[in-house]
């Protein structure tokens, strides 16, 4: 495999450093939340960290025919809080990604000819939609006091990161083709 041209290289090193730091604050923000009496908010957080690990895999194995060493410059959301703050932090990150970060990234890798990069790019992209939609609706019920209502599981392709919510995971996942029973069930 050929090394990703620079800014390509760039883009996949800081969308690495971003999903990386996304997962950890997810599992902080899942601790918060179980021990504030929000269960399936923690699970929902739990979830989408995983997803957000699949994200920076994808990413690292696009840079596999590299070896140097680089620092990564990647934006982040921080000042935790409650889970209601957490959740918020938690919206404007996955805003960030879909208004600006992946759109800018997929176009940056079209136009240098990494197929690979695009199409890691743009599995996030689709995956940071949902997650947005998700949390923006855990949030309503937490500032009113309410656990988000679970009913069923939350479901992650190990391939893209789709995220889904119900009692089976989709047939097929939507973004990649990946079959549904191989989903990781939270």
């Amino acid at each position: 495999m050929e090394p990703p041209r620079p800014m390509t290289r760039d883009a996949l090193m800081s969308a690495f450093g971003g999903e990386s730091m996304a997962a950890m604050r997810y599992l902080i923000f899942a601790e918060i939340a179980e021990r504030e009496g929000f269960p399936n908010v923690a699970r929902l957080f739990k979830a989408i960290a995983y997803a957000e690990q699949v994200h920076a895999r994808n990413h690292y194995r696009r840079l596999s025919a590299l070896k140097e060493d680089a620092k990564v410059v990647a934006g982040a959301t921080f000042g935790p809080g409650n889970t209601s703050k957490n959740l918020e932090l938690a919206m404007m990150g996955e805003k960030f990604e879909i208004e600006e970060m992946y759109p800018i990234y997929i176009e940056i890798a079209r136009a240098q000819g990494n197929k690979a990069a695009e199409i890691s790019f743009r599995y996030a992209l689709e995956a940071e939609k949902i997650h947005y939609e998700l949390f923006k609706q855990a949030k309503e019920y937490v500032d009113r006091g309410e656990d988000w209502p679970l009913d069923g599981y939350i479901w992650v392709c190990p391939v893209c990161g789709h995220t889904y919510v119900g009692k089976e995971p989709p047939p097929k996942c939507p973004v990649c083709g990946v079959l549904g029973k191989d989903y990781v069930r939270f």
